[in-house]
């Protein structure tokens, strides 16, 4: 899959979610936002992390999750589970994680602004993500 940012495009969003393979892949990156695909593992989650400088929106369009949300690493209040169709809002500067509870890959895309990976960033696995992040 390739990244058309910043050039005008128009997607079906669902059947290139759907379509993914890898635990994320940027779709589009402009200047001031990005759109990603992930593909989550039975499971797996996308890790405990924080955005202090932008909000996220992401969709869940297959699949069943847990998502925590809080103020700390060790305080994450907000707790609710979503499946299909389902949105998740994620403020700047909360914590937060997503758990692929169900029992087939979480698929999700995600909205950034502004953009949080590299034009073309594809990381096949979260562990992929995380070397590319510095993680190690």
């Amino acid at each position: 899959m390739t990244d058309f940012g910043p050039n005008p495009y128009v997607v079906d969003i669902e059947k290139t979610t759907l379509e993914n393979q890898n635990y994320r892949t940027t779709v589009w990156t402009g200047k001031y936002m990005q759109m990603t695909v992930m593909a989550i593992k039975p499971g797996h989650d996308i890790g405990l992390e924080i955005h202090d400088d932008h909000d996220q929106f992401l969709r869940v369009e297959q699949g069943k999750a847990r998502v925590q949300m809080g103020p700390a690493k060790d305080n994450l209040s907000f707790d609710k589970e979503v499946s299909d169709d389902w949105v998740i809002l994620v403020p700047a500067g909360q914590w937060h994680n997503v758990t692929n509870i169900g029992d087939q890959d979480l698929k999700v895309y995600s909205l950034y602004a502004p953009a949080e990976h590299p034009h073309g960033a594809v990381h096949p696995t979260r562990e992929d993500a995380e070397r590319a992040h510095g993680h190690d």
